[in-house]
């Protein structure tokens, strides 16, 4: 499973490019745009090809599910914490039937000792940020770990076996693919080292 992370700021022709990703076969991206508002959310989603709706995990405004067919909502770490952990009542109203929900995640301890249940959920960093600078990485190990769990931070087609070996299930990438001068090339890439990579795995 490869989830690809938006950039944060918008790139030259970012659309263009994320429809040739979709071609190319991506099946998770995660809509992570702190920057914009709901307005700008939705003229974001609006240039998308409606076919490649139900691949979108929205980071923000998850009442966004209701007006596209979206693939699910994602929280954030402090988010999860602040609504999810602290609150009731969070999903009433979102029409979430079908939809994934996951969570960010930083330390493996907090990870291991959630009680919520999420479909999938991303730890990071485990190898120094290509996007961050002085993110590093702590190669974190999730082997004992028995939640399904994607590995992030630093992410390319390089270190991928290294990080399955870590015993994560997936990778998520966001400078390993939009900081290459060919980002559909680089998905294509990760991709095959992916399966290649996990081929022999149970």
């Amino acid at each position: 499973m490869i989830v690809l992370i938006a950039p944060e700021k918008d790139v030259p022709n970012e659309i263009e490019i994320l429809h040739q990703l979709f071609k190319a076969g991506l099946q998770y991206y995660h809509f992570r745009k702190p920057l914009k508002n709901l307005q700008e959310h939705t003229a974001y989603l609006n240039k998308i090809e409606p076919q490649y709706h139900n691949r979108i995990v929205v980071h923000y405004f998850h009442e966004l599910v209701n007006s596209f067919n979206l693939k699910g909502i994602h929280f954030q770490e402090q988010k999860r914490i602040d609504v999810i952990e602290n609150g009731k009542g969070y999903f009433n109203g979102l029409q979430m039937s079908g939809k994934t929900i996951s969570s960010s995640f930083h330390d493996p301890k907090a990870l291991e000792n959630c009680e919520l249940e999420f479909d999938y959920h991303l730890l990071s960093p485990v190898f120094s940020s290509i996007s961050k600078k002085g993110y590093l990485g702590k190669e974190f190990n999730v082997n004992g770990i028995d939640k399904f769990t994607i590995g992030m931070g630093g992410i390319t087609s390089k270190n991928i076996k290294e990080t399955l070996d870590l015993g994560y299930k997936g990778v998520g990438v966001l400078g390993g693919i939009w900081n290459t001068e060919k980002p559909v090339e680089e998905f294509k890439q990760i991709d095959n080292v992916f399966l290649s990579s996990t081929k022999n795995r149970k």
